[in-house]
């Protein structure tokens, strides 16, 4: 069978036809390796038609035979009915109130398991299902596998990261296509200590196989709240593949990703690269996968995770989710796509021919295309409504502000609600839309208009760190006597930092623009005395040196001045 396993993926992210999961980032610190003990996931949802904005599911209870509709989560495409739980959790945005947490990346694999005639449950209804029916990670991973098996699965391949206050699990799958019901998936403990990430490519290689102690298979799915148990995986996974002849090897040579989602160029290239340089950002060493990263050496992958040389923070995991290859021989600002004003952004498509060669774009973690990004902080220490943070953010990452959601919080910010605003409405009181015009203004002269959109987003998210533990103990103070208003005190505080925010980047947007329109930069001065006005200092820096000579390299003759500049 020919593997169409990447220009399957690469055909979708070319042609534009992208949910928001085929550009998808995700990193994950467990407590060993975080400076204060928390376990952190991270997850940009990429979609050039993903509308961001912060989901809510209040906790409810529901009677006996309640029902629930599914609605695929990229199309709104109505796909079928679950049964209720009778009791579900509260939920903001991708984290519950038991400070569960979910991302994820589709990576696709093979295209003829793409499909599956009946099924109920997409990658998304999945998500936030689990979210509201679990109390750890491995609850939430038992419940998604259990769901599968029973309603089908209705996407393409998946990489999930779940966790908890305790711990971070990668949980990888694909649907069995036409003819059979549900997936076959890994889920793998990531190891205290230790990072991992995932980016639209499949990661999970080979596996420890069943041993009832700390590998078990979905036949002993129950098992899985023992914390001995660091893999779990579908009883057909491997039997599964050698019925389709996808595999034929010993059990223990058997590998996820090489046989059901194989690495080519573009799996490497756009989707491996964005773990490489997670990697390489906090560990040493890691150059010698370089050629790999950049779809040039497919064999020399990457280990699935690794022990960070240095405790990752939270402000590190904000800063790696804004990374453009900086640093690397792939770096985004560097070369003549970066234009004159070293603009880090390519627009799409991602390849493109000359004269019949096929060249690419680089895929980098922070993108134009975001509909938000989070970064979720479950801390141990603290009861479950005030140890989980969910930093929440719309529109690209290195150009946003991550804001302090508390995941018990009832009611989400204004500026940031579901139905304010949508991907064709513009309203200048949606966070998404306000976030778009500071950063698609700034792509025009990045250089010097970045440097000041990072300065103000510095500046708030270094103030939301110093607030949330003055937070934290207010909230410790009443949430002994009295729970509801402990959550009453974080609800009002993450709706009004949300909206401040807003606020915030509204007065930024015209900061920016009345400075810098038109390519000029201008500066006001004090009106002198005996002056009804004076002008503001201006300075037009042009294009810059180096441009200029490519410029006279590329239609010097033309262009040069015979004779004097005149006027």
């Amino acid at each position: 069978m020919k593997n169409l396993t990447a220009l399957f993926l690469m055909a979708l992210l070319i042609s534009g036809q992208t949910g928001p999961s085929l550009g998808c980032t995700n990193f994950l610190i467990t407590r060993g390796a975080s400076s204060d003990g928390s376990v952190m996931i991270s997850y940009a949802a990429d979609s050039h038609v993903l509308y961001g904005e912060l989901y809510h599911w209040p906790a409810a209870t529901y009677p006996e035979g309640a029902m629930l509709d599914i609605y695929e989560w990229d199309t709104g495409k109505y796909l079928g009915q679950i049964k209720q739980a009778r009791q579900t959790y509260n939920v903001v945005g991708n984290m519950n109130e038991f400070q569960v947490a979910i991302g994820e990346t589709t990576y696709g694999g093979l295209s003829e398991l793409g499909s599956q005639s009946g099924a109920i449950l997409d990658y998304g209804s999945m998500i936030y299902i689990a979210l509201q029916r679990s109390r750890s990670a491995r609850e939430a991973i038992k419940i998604m596998a259990e769901l599968m098996a029973e309603h089908g699965y209705a996407s393409l391949g998946e990489s999930f990261s779940v966790s908890d206050a305790n711990e971070a699990w990668i949980f990888e799958l694909i649907g069995k296509g036409e003819g059979e019901k549900g997936a076959v998936w890994v889920a793998r403990l990531i190891p205290d200590g230790y990072v991992c990430a995932h980016a639209n490519q499949a990661r999970i290689t080979t596996f420890p196989l069943a041993d009832g102690k700390t590998s078990i298979t979905s036949g002993q799915l129950d098992k899985i709240m023992d914390p001995q148990i660091t893999c779990v995986y579908a009883d057909d996974v491997i039997t599964f593949a050698r019925n389709k002849g996808y595999f034929s090897g010993m059990d223990s040579e058997f590998s996820f990703s090489d046989t059901y989602a194989p690495v080519e160029f573009g799996g490497a290239r756009f989707c491996e690269v964005r773990v490489w340089s997670f990697f390489r950002s906090v560990k040493s060493g890691m150059d010698k996968y370089y050629d790999y990263a950049s779809g040039h050496n497919l064999k020399n992958r990457m280990p699935l995770w690794i022990k960070p040389d240095r405790k990752v923070s939270l402000e590190d995991m904000m800063d790696f989710m804004r990374d453009h290859l900086e640093g690397t021989p792939l770096d985004m600002t560097k070369d003549i796509g970066a234009g004159p004003f070293g603009n880090p952004y390519r627009w799409r498509p991602l390849t493109f021919e000359v004269d019949g060669i096929t060249y690419c774009n680089e895929r980098a973690t922070a993108t134009q295309q975001t509909g938000f990004v989070f970064v979720a902080q479950s801390r141990s220490w603290l009861p479950n409504p005030i140890g989980g943070i969910h930093w929440f953010g719309v529109d690209d990452a290195a150009s946003n502000v991550f804001v302090p959601m508390y995941c018990s919080i009832t009611r989400v910010p204004e500026a940031y609600a579901p139905g304010n605003g949508s991907m064709m409405e513009f309203t200048m009181d949606a966070a998404f839309w306000v976030f778009n015009l500071v950063s698609n203004f700034a792509y025009s002269q990045y250089n010097v208009i970045h440097p000041e959109i990072r300065a103000a987003q510095t500046e708030l998210e270094n103030r939301f760190m110093r607030e949330v533990p003055v937070m934290d103990e207010k909230a410790l103070q009443v949430f002994e006597s009295d729970p509801a208003g402990a959550v009453a005190l974080l609800t009002d505080f993450s709706a009004s930092v949300g909206n401040e925010t807003l606020t915030k980047w509204k007065d930024l947007w015209i900061y920016l623009f009345t400075k810098y329109m038109d390519g000029n930069i201008k500066t006001p001065v004090e009106v002198p005395d005996g002056y009804k006005y004076h002008v503001p200092t201006l300075d037009q820096p042009g294009y810059g040196e180096s441009w200029y000579r490519r410029i006279a390299e590329d239609n010097g003759e033309i262009l040069k001045v015979v004779g004097g500049t005149g006027h």
